[in-house]
């Protein structure tokens, strides 16, 4: 059987890369397809099919949840380098998750809520960064095919990104939205949280029926094993483990600028949309909802292009461009795409009582434009970079702590989003935009020492 060591280095990719690739579509699908109708479901009334919570409760559930999803990866990438494969991992990760969407689809109660997020969250901490971490197990470390192989696999994130929330919200507010006789609206949540489970289920039928035949026998072993001397104790982290250790720390603390500010997507940018730009097209106005699937769309569209670029360089003479350079390139971008907004901001004001014009959409088009580059340049990356350096035995926990990095942007992010009431978007647009730029040459200013530290071997 193959294992990352004897896996040839060649042009082609493992056909492993696109199981996992299909694995985590509808595992994202899943995730996506619930939380694209948590808030409506949260605050809805009871009669309605909702919970009829108010709209500061159900914030905080959301948030709470959105936020801690993130870091229990951490405590799942430790136990899966110690006592359990990643195959094993994505398994029990998959099927909690499915649990957690089935229970909010059979009780319409907040503790059946609370029941749900539950499985959902410990489902995550399982799944999340293992099957990343399974990614990177299908090559060599230093095989450059790694940034383009996540940049694939990043695909898969994106197509079930795009689809859950069509697939949810038509079954939800459309196929089962029905208006009864007084006149009171009633919504299929119920049934948009089955569509999520359900999709949870196929993604791990087609994982573990085709895993022995696509990835032999890797991942069936905890990297503590693997990581062993002849058998023995466990290997100690070298000085040069220690080294590229501490420079993904160091780069998560970077990551967590970017992310803050890429995940204004849902709150200020989405606020700034429905009020401040022009949505009309012709006669048909575009749903405020539907900015969320361009981020998704452009993934699919530009990841090829990307991942290619990366190809292509690492096959010339000069080389690839270094992991450190390319996430200091996604900040900027991503810093670009905010000051896109400025000036729209100072033409139509930040008061939406005073607005006699609203901004062209091409503004918020291609600010998601940019955002999304820079995403192309930094995530996929950053996924790549954990696969090649970590020391394998614990490769799964130091993947949990990177996701962990987008957990705390989280709550940065709902605090920023929270300041445009007082401070106005025109401030908060553009001081994202210059912190992350100037956050984002630092890190240029230092690339080549990380990249040092990351490069180090014994």
């Amino acid at each position: 059987m193959d294992t990352p060591a004897t896996i040839p280095q060649g042009k082609k990719h493992p056909k492993g890369l696109y199981l996992l690739f299909f694995t985590e579509m509808w595992e994202r699908y899943s995730y996506y397809g619930m939380r694209a109708v948590l808030m409506l479901y949260l605050t809805a009334t009871v009669i309605s099919g909702g919970l009829g919570m108010d709209t500061q409760t159900a914030a905080l559930i959301y948030g709470f949840y959105t936020g801690i999803v993130y870091f229990t990866p951490i405590i799942g990438g430790w136990l899966t380098d110690r006592f359990i494969g990643l195959r094993t991992a994505i398994t029990i990760g998959g099927i909690l998750m499915a649990i957690g969407d089935f229970s909010l689809f059979l009780f319409n109660t907040q503790a059946g809520l609370y029941v749900g997020m539950l499985f959902l969250i410990i489902g995550n901490g399982f799944f999340k960064p293992n099957i990343s971490t399974h990614v990177g197990e299908l090559y060599e470390p230093l095989d450059k095919r790694k940034d383009a192989a996540f940049t694939i696999f990043y695909m898969g994130i994106n197509i079930g990104a795009f689809f859950s929330p069509l697939v949810a919200g038509f079954l939800a507010e459309d196929l089962f939205h029905t208006v009864d006789a007084s006149g009171i609206e009633h919504f299929g949540f119920k049934w948009a949280f089955l569509a999520s489970s359900i999709g949870m289920i196929i993604g791990q039928v087609i994982f573990n029926s085709l895993s022995k035949r696509y990835l032999g026998d890797i991942g069936t072993k905890p990297a503590r094993k693997i990581a062993s001397v002849d058998g023995g104790a466990p290997a100690k982290l070298t000085k040069a483990d220690k080294k590229r250790t501490v420079a993904v720390l160091i780069l998560a603390c970077f990551v967590i600028f970017f992310w803050a500010g890429f995940e204004q997507a849902g709150t200020s940018l989405t606020l700034y949309t429905r009020d401040f730009i022009d949505r009309t097209i012709g006669s048909y106005e575009v749903p405020v909802s539907w900015f969320q699937s361009l981020n998704p769309v452009f993934i699919v569209i530009l990841a090829p292009i990307i991942s290619g670029l990366w190809l292509k360089l690492s096959r010339t003479k000069r080389g690839d461009i270094n992991t450190t350079t390319k996430m200091s390139m996604g900040m900027v971008l991503l810093g670009i795409g905010f000051i896109i907004l400025v000036p729209a901001v100072l033409f139509t004001g930040s008061n939406e009582a005073d607005i006699t014009q609203k901004a062209n959409i091409l503004f918020i088009v291609f600010t998601y434009l940019f955002h999304t580059l820079g995403e192309l340049c930094l995530s996929p990356v950053g996924l790549s970079m954990i696969s090649k350096v970590a020391p394998i035995k614990i490769a799964s926990l130091l993947m949990g702590i990177w996701m962990a990095a987008t957990g705390i942007s989280n709550i940065i992010a709902g605090q920023l989003a929270a300041l445009t009431e007082s401070l106005g978007y025109l401030e908060i647009f553009s001081a994202i935009g210059i912190v992350t730029i100037i956050v984002g040459l630092i890190l240029l200013t230092v690339s080549k020492k990380l990249q040092a530290m990351l490069d180090a071997r014994d």
